[in-house]
């Protein structure tokens, strides 16, 4: 259990000494050797992996007969954000009854995960508690728990002392990090839940997390208005990106080496671009902009507390579809007051999105017209504050982290809520995938 520094020179040096040594043993490999080898492996990975699906179909008259074929032109599509699989048309409204409630927090979920398999739910609490994360999604059994400790027993303590604000897990599912208010991150084998390092060096609340897709790097976002670059495998601080005026309430990455952030109250969402250091500035909020997710690699969706949601295509200034008072309004003693949007989930390459707030309610959305209009489908009931929302990776359900209270602060309370990860079904008909669709590119 290490604690690693982004104020720490020595571990930049450690990393650009082990990075000098790699390339020393690579002298021999020209840079077309290496794009070579990479292809064939590459390729041998695909092949292995439709193999075993394949054999799993074999009765299946329908599987196409160039399986790598067709997972290449999958992945060229999906690099280029063009991959889009329209599943929003074919998704019904769940049963309320149909709906799983998993308790055990004590206080409210402010962030949630889902494993890269579907498996497992990790979720987290102001209380500083790990439901370690690891719910079992077939029994909704707890496997582990990381209570959370009093202030100043980091030293002594496994987990949390402070609110957890913020997690994410890596693709190969290895790695989980937590984000806490007390400027902390750590990291954590997700198959044992032990934690392994410490990465301090924020000056402010940890709120927002995301490892880069196929990678073990991590990009932190926090109320100090930076976003700093970690390498989780070798333990190390990589470099830190400044650019936001106001606090950082959330970020997303994907596979290339960027990410996106919303900027709080100073009313912009940001791309990052790591190698160049450089960052794309957009604008269409009215307030605070509080959750951001990234679609694919070319659109993100984000939500603030003027109660819009927002669509973005990463090459437009401003929003390709706006749906303002998307929860609607509620009448605060008198006056008119707009629900904020708390949470917003997208399911990766498709179609369909998700969006939270303290209405009653979450809504699921679909994007239209090559992502220039967003289309209301359901409203799934759940009371209280939507502080997370995930969709699993196959599309099948749908998780909210639910609290009392909002993620960020105390400014209403819901006594009738109850801090719980609700478990939402997602009812499909046969899915369409059509990439070269008119609404795809």
């Amino acid at each position: 259990d290490e604690e690693v520094s982004s104020d720490s020179e020595t571990e930049s040096l450690s990393l650009g000494r082990r990075r000098r040594e790699a390339a020393e043993e690579e002298v021999d490999e020209t840079p077309q050797e290496k794009k070579l080898r990479l292809a064939k492996q590459y390729l041998e990975e695909l092949r292995q992996l439709e193999e075993a699906r394949a054999e799993e179909e074999e009765e299946d008259e329908t599987v196409p007969a160039d399986l790598i074929g067709d997972r290449l032109k999958e992945d060229v599509l999906e690099q280029k954000g063009r991959l889009q699989r329209l599943v929003a048309k074919d998704v019904q409204p769940p049963d309320p009854s149909s709906i799983r409630v998993l308790r055990g927090h004590q206080l409210p979920v402010t962030c949630l995960v889902i494993s890269p398999d579907d498996r497992f739910i990790f979720s987290a609490s102001k209380d500083g508690s790990l439901i370690k994360c690891k719910w079992e999604v077939e029994s909704g059994k707890r496997l582990c728990v990381v209570p959370g400790g009093r202030k100043g027993t980091e030293e002594r303590h496994m987990g949390h002392a402070s609110q957890v604000l913020c997690m994410a897990i890596s693709s190969d599912g290895k790695y989980l990090a937590t984000g806490d208010r007390n400027k902390l991150i750590m990291i954590w084998d997700a198959a044992t839940c032990k934690r392994l390092h410490i990465f301090t060096g924020h000056r402010d609340a940890v709120s927002g997390l995301s490892f880069r897709k196929g990678t073990h790097q991590l990009y932190s976002a926090s109320h100090d208005r930076s976003v700093k670059v970690w390498n989780v495998a070798e333990n190390a601080y990589m470099e830190t990106l400044f650019g936001h005026q106001d606090v950082i309430t959330g970020l997303d990455s994907l596979s290339r080496e960027c990410c996106v952030t919303a900027g709080g109250r100073d009313g912009t969402v940001r791309l990052w671009k790591i190698p160049e250091e450089t960052q794309l500035v957009f604008s269409g909020h009215q307030g605070s902009i509080d959750c951001i997710q990234l679609i694919n690699e070319e659109h993100m969706v984000s939500g603030a507390d003027d109660g819009s949601l927002a669509l973005w295509g990463l090459t437009k200034k401003k929003p390709l579809a706006l749906a303002r008072q998307a929860h609607g309004v509620q009448d605060a003693q008198g006056l008119e007051q707009t629900y904020w949007i708390s949470a917003v989930a997208a399911l990766r390459n498709s179609d369909l999105l998700a969006t939270g707030s303290h209405s009653g309610s979450v809504k699921l959305w679909k994007c239209g017209e090559g992502f220039r209009k967003v289309e209301h489908l359901w409203d799934i009931p759940l009371v209280g504050f939507v502080n997370s929302l995930k969709f699993s990776a196959s599309g099948d359900f749908l998780v909210a982290g639910i609290g009392q209270e909002h993620r960020l602060g105390r400014w209403w309370r819901l006594k009738e809520a109850k801090n719980s990860i609700c478990i939402i079904p997602l009812k499909e008909r046969v899915t369409a995938c059509d990439p070269e669709s008119p609404g795809s590119s």
